[in-house]
């Protein structure tokens, strides 16, 4: 069996530890990327939805970086979202500035009830380069 290696992106580690899990793991030539939310540095929620999804997006681009990956490495997404029916398109208005081009990766998406405050959430799983 393959050792698990733990990713960190700068400047997040002692919020990672507190809440004792690992950002993302690099696996067998994969890198499995824990759910990303709009949190600020100390971890708190950014409240507008559309600035939620910004900064998850760029707390997920902060793991890949630090992984040595890009977005186009993704393969599979996995959203969780509360309240789809109302907060969908305005998630999916903010996906083009981060989505890159086609071929797209897979994606599931997941009506949720609790986010621990959060509206958004995104993982991912990429291959590493």
């Amino acid at each position: 069996m393959t050792a698990r290696e733990a990713v960190f992106p700068p400047g997040r580690q002692a919020l990672y530890e507190r809440n004792r899990y690992s950002p993302a793991i690099k696996s067998n030539g994969f890198l499995f990327v824990s759910g990303q939310v709009g949190s600020r540095a100390d971890g708190s929620c950014e409240q507008d939805l559309k600035a939620q999804v910004r900064l998850a997006f760029d707390n997920l681009n902060a793991v890949l970086m630090a992984a040595g990956c890009t977005f186009s490495d993704v393969v599979d997404v996995t959203l969780f979202v509360v309240d789809p029916e109302s907060n969908l398109e305005a998630i999916w208005s903010v996906f083009p500035e981060y989505w890159g081009e086609a071929p797209y990766p897979a994606l599931t998406g997941i009506g949720v009830t609790w986010l621990y405050g959060f509206q958004f959430e995104i993982k991912v799983i990429a291959k590493l380069p």
